[in-house]
């Protein structure tokens, strides 16, 4: 039976994948197969030796320390496009809430003491003006970060009639396809930051990104621009945003993530971490981490992981798989094949993958497979580790 050990509350729709018969979960397992986790920080956990994979229900993971479960031999898989609608509505609202001033309006009405509703109605039209804004037809927005979540918001804003100009060198052929043929491409994000009216960041958060917008390109912008940040925290500086906004750069910056320096600038509109806090996206991940976290325990398989290749293979009921971790030097895959041949298996499906220092085989062979083997196969110099899957579970 497999132990999931989850460390944030799971959508009940996800857990609910796990059949009862081969899975056991709760937060308090002390010997876990596999962790679930949302927000919670691994940093600094000493992880079990049973743990074999964790499953981030979400796509950030910069509260698990990846770079050290991949030394260790452990996947950590992420449900990139599961909050990719709750995240393009968002950035629409944001883009409202900024071109027509509502915040500030709402607050202005919410504060007015009149008592008699003719004297509030005259003097709320003498007032209105202050919060005149404009619209979003016709206007350019610039679309940092093709993913997911950057095509979804880039072909929401060509139905709004905006243009919109995407940059993105690392964009994928799947990505490309899901993307408005109308959407500009920028070759360089300069070009597209001196072309904008509205710019969003659709980023994860590694050293490239970090202060991706700062004070040096912060020079190239439109002046009254709105800037939205629904990525990650530190895409923008903020010393050179409050420098911007107190020299009428920008017009209204809306982020996802508040701090105490900018919160009572007129001009910042602070969300409380909602880009994926919907019951959709929330039910969206559990199921979708839940069924890659299944496919790696039941089959060896590797889907949306951020540290090890995409690998998999059909099942074969006839076979037992060996699933092996090792460091990604040469010669590994022809020691594991000599030692099967020693011991008198037949390999019936092979297959392998790397992702930087990290290398992953699946290997099917006729049943059989004992501890003795195993252990050979993790004493070759670079396996971290090999486990043996049966399909009859």
């Amino acid at each position: 039976m497999f132990k999931i050990q989850t460390l944030n509350a799971i959508a009940v729709s996800g857990l609910q994948q796990f059949p009862q018969n081969l899975y056991q979960v709760s937060a308090d397992i002390a010997e876990p197969d596999a962790i679930l986790v949302r927000s919670h920080s691994l940093h600094g956990t000493v992880f079990s030796p049973s743990l074999k994979i964790i499953g981030r229900a979400g796509t950030g993971v910069n509260n698990i320390p990846v770079a050290a479960l991949t030394a260790l031999g452990i996947p950590v898989l992420n449900t990139v496009g599961a909050n990719a609608n709750a995240v393009r509505e968002l950035v629409i609202a944001g883009m409202l809430l900024a071109s027509r001033n509502i915040c500030q309006a709402w607050h202005y009405v919410n504060q007015l003491t009149t008592a008699d509703s003719a004297a509030m109605e005259k003097q709320i039209e003498q007032h209105k003006k202050q919060f005149v804004g404009f619209e979003l037809l016709g206007k350019t927005l610039g679309v940092v970060g093709l993913g997911s979540i950057g095509v979804k918001v880039a072909n929401s804003a060509m139905n709004l009639g905006m243009h919109v100009i995407g940059y993105d060198p690392t964009i994928t052929v799947n990505r490309a396809w899901e993307l408005s043929s109308g959407v500009q491409q920028a070759q360089h994000i300069e070009t597209l930051l001196k072309e904008s009216d509205f710019i969003t960041f659709h980023v994860p958060l590694t050293p490239a990104t970090t202060h991706m917008l700062n004070a040096k390109r912060f020079s190239l912008l439109k002046k009254g621009v709105v800037l939205l940040n629904f990525a990650r925290d530190g895409i923008i500086e903020n010393a050179a945003l409050m420098d911007a906004i107190q020299h009428k750069k920008i017009s209204a910056y809306v982020t996802d993530f508040p701090h105490t320096e900018l919160k009572n600038f007129p001009e910042v509109i602070s969300l409380p971490h909602l880009g994926a806090s919907t019951q959709e996206a929330e039910e969206n991940c559990a199921v979708m981490i839940v069924k890659q976290v299944r496919e790696f325990l039941e089959s060896g398989t590797i889907t949306s992981s951020v540290n090890f290749p995409t690998i998999e293979m059909p099942k074969n009921p006839d076979c037992e798989r060996l699933a092996i971790v090792n460091a990604n030097v040469p010669n590994i895959v022809a020691q594991i094949s000599s030692i099967l041949a020693a011991s008198g298996f037949n390999i019936v499906g092979l297959t392998n993958g790397s992702r930087d220092e990290i290398a992953y085989t699946l290997i099917d062979v006729n049943a059989g497979v004992d501890q003795r083997l195993l252990n050979e196969i993790t004493a070759i110099k670079g396996v971290i580790h090999a486990r043996k899957i049966r399909f009859s579970l």
